[in-house]
């Protein structure tokens, strides 16, 4: 629900977003987009399965940590906020993906998925940037190596997300083991 008042305020006032010049109307479409893509799907196909809660609050922090990071002015006033954002927003959308889409699986198997899915999230985003803004503000002249970095980080977040989700399904079922063989008193 913040989420969807801060995207409301910075549509009808981009400079309180910070977002001026940055596609704050386009964020507006996407960002309420992919928030509300896992209860809209779950509602259609799986109402039977227990509601994605992890996968659904790992989409929305990624939307949402954009909408703050630009209101509290992080990209402009810490050098390091845009390349951190890109690094945990590729892997929060890419650990989403995994425990939407796999129930467990060997790391090569997450791997797989999550580096598919966090380098294709991190393009399209790249694109979006581009189009939307890029080419029309000052960043253009330095845009091939941040774009470069960006996808670097992308790619990075992606497979720390593959590594954590493979260790957690690893340690969970370790503990399932043993609780399946420790005797009962």
């Amino acid at each position: 629900m913040l989420l969807l008042l801060f995207i409301i305020r910075v549509t009808l006032e981009p400079t309180w977003g910070n977002l001026e010049g940055k596609a704050p109307f386009a964020r507006a479409v996407l960002y309420p987009m992919l928030a509300f893509a896992i209860p809209l799907v779950w509602v259609v196909r799986r109402r039977d399965a227990a509601y994605p809660w992890g996968a659904d609050l790992l989409v929305t922090a990624a939307c949402f940590s954009d909408i703050l990071g630009n209101r509290l002015d992080l990209y402009d006033a810490v050098v390091w906020f845009d390349d951190a954002s890109h690094f945990a927003a590729t892997g929060l959308f890419s650990a989403a993906a995994v425990l939407l889409t796999m129930r467990h699986g060997t790391l090569g198997q997450v791997l797989e998925r999550a580096v598919a899915v966090g380098m294709t999230s991190s393009v399209g985003w790249e694109l979006f940037e581009y189009f939307s803004f890029v080419t029309r503000s000052s960043e253009l002249r330095w845009a091939y190596r941040d774009t470069i970095g960006d996808l670097t980080l992308g790619w990075l977040g992606s497979v720390t997300a593959a590594a954590a989700i493979s260790a957690y399904w690893h340690v969970t079922q370790s503990a399932s083991n043993v609780r399946l063989e420790t005797p009962q008193r």
